[in-house]
């Protein structure tokens, strides 16, 4: 996710002059300062000084170690930091960089590291409303940013959109497949299947309510409808409805705190 938002940053045309990077594997922190050209350094303390905005782009095990050396920085500094790290609530944020700092999330997906994500961000009281145009401004280079009213609701934009390219991957994986035992070559299948999932993802971006689009694919006595039917009488609702209530308490269970 660093990789991607600093990709989309620069592709929004962001100075690079004013991207910095705090990477602690010499391989990674090489391959950001040459697929990029912005500084990057061992230090995370250089990294985030003078800094108005601190990005925490770790795995959620490792958030606590990172900012803990930084306290005293972000104190002085008084940045406004944005997680990405999956499931590190807003208390503990705030308990390892100390009171006052300006802390918020946000849970962008996999896409955007084509700029074409879909995040989902919160943020608290004690961030300012300038300081929320920033961050908008920073998220935009994943993509499209939807704000939520309580940080409760970040763990549903994980089970829906977070975890949601894995659905779509599987529904079109098992298409091929069926495409495949139904007599097509496998590849061509994959590539059927591939196509139309691409496509389809870009009619329901154009905006169309997506009942609709369906409704204009499903000809009534038609194959569409054949297909359909057979989804709706496995409870095909009931099962995405029990998928994402399992994956948003998942992500309750697995929520970092202090």
């Amino acid at each position: 996710m660093g990789r991607a938002l600093i990709g989309g940053l620069l592709r929004a045309d962001w100075p690079a002059s004013q991207l910095r990077v705090g990477e602690s594997q010499a391989a990674a922190r090489a391959a950001v300062a040459g697929d990029f050209g912005i500084s990057a350094t061992e230090d995370n303390r250089a990294a985030v000084a003078g800094a108005a905005i601190v990005v925490l782009a770790v795995k959620p095990q490792d958030a606590a170690a990172v900012l803990k050396p930084l306290a005293s920085v972000i104190a002085t500094d008084r940045p406004l930091l944005i997680s990405v790290a999956a499931g590190v609530r807003i208390a503990a944020l705030e308990a390892w960089c100390g009171a006052g700092v300006a802390a918020m999330r946000a849970m962008p997906n996999g896409p955007a590291r084509l700029g074409a994500g879909a995040s989902g961000a919160y943020a608290p009281p004690s961030v300012g409303g300038e300081q929320r145009a920033a961050a908008e401004r920073v998220l935009q280079a994943f993509g499209e940013v939807f704000w939520v009213p309580s940080e409760e609701l970040l763990d549903v934009v994980t089970a829906l959109s977070g975890s949601g390219p894995a659905y779509f991957f599987l529904l079109a994986e098992l298409m091929a497949e069926a495409g495949a035992e139904l007599g097509l070559e496998s590849a061509v299948a994959r590539r059927l299947a591939a196509a139309t999932l691409y496509g389809s993802g870009l009619l329901a971006r154009s905006g169309a309510d997506l009942a609709r689009l369906r409704h204009e694919v499903t000809s009534t006595g038609g194959t569409t409808e054949a297909a359909v039917r057979v989804l709706e009488a496995a409870d095909l609702r009931g099962m995405v409805r029990a998928a994402l209530a399992a994956a948003t308490q998942r992500g309750r269970e697995l929520a970092v705190r202090p």
